[in-house]
């Protein structure tokens, strides 16, 4: 594979990242590859040497979006954490889904209950007063505010276990990539 070749298929495969962090990697690759032709190799050697830009690429995508969440720790910089790393293909699919896929679908009921007992809190502090219910205006006024404090509640835990979810994914999916990263570097020294 010529530097031509390897840096078109890097830099697609950068494409979403922010165009300063992809320029900066790929302005790193060319000096690879600069360095190598003043070493006096081919450019084919060095493509070698550097490995799979596509492989590369998902790499970089996926570090760029575990560094993301660390830093921003939004519902986005979430996604963009785990759609790179199962872009990478790091994760065992078909060992974690099964586990982490009915784990994320109980958080979100509960998520939605929480909205639910939240809005029903509200609905009942202004109607159960007027309604003539037991305790009157304050025991109506007390049981809305109340249900209003457990939905908080449910939600604000709901948003700790997704974060603490979302951590042990991105930890685990590097744990996994920095045992399978020394095979990966040995396959094309076996090839050559």
């Amino acid at each position: 594979m010529t530097r031509a070749e390897f840096m078109a298929r890097l830099r697609q495969g950068l494409v979403g990242l922010p165009m300063v962090t992809a320029a900066e990697i790929a302005a790193d690759y060319e000096l690879h590859f600069k360095d190598g032709a003043a070493a006096g190799r081919r450019e084919e050697e060095v493509a070698a040497a550097l490995g799979d830009p596509d492989r590369l690429a998902r790499e970089l995508r996926a570090e760029a979006g575990a560094r993301r969440w660390t830093q921003e720790q939004n519902p986005s910089a979430a996604a963009g954490a785990i759609f790179g790393l199962i872009g990478l293909g790091a994760l065992d699919i078909i060992i974690i889904l099964p586990l982490v896929l009915p784990i994320f679908g109980t958080i979100l009921g509960f998520l939605v209950a929480g909205v639910g007992i939240f809005i029903s809190g509200g609905l009942a502090a202004v109607v159960v007063p007027f309604m003539g219910g037991p305790g009157g205006v304050l025991g109506g006024v007390l049981l809305g505010v109340g249900l209003m404090g457990m939905g908080l509640f449910l939600g604000g835990l709901m948003a700790i276990l997704t974060k603490w979810l979302i951590d042990a994914t991105v930890w685990y999916a590097r744990l996994h990539y920095r045992v399978l990263k020394p095979a990966l570097n040995t396959q094309p020294a076996e090839r050559a």
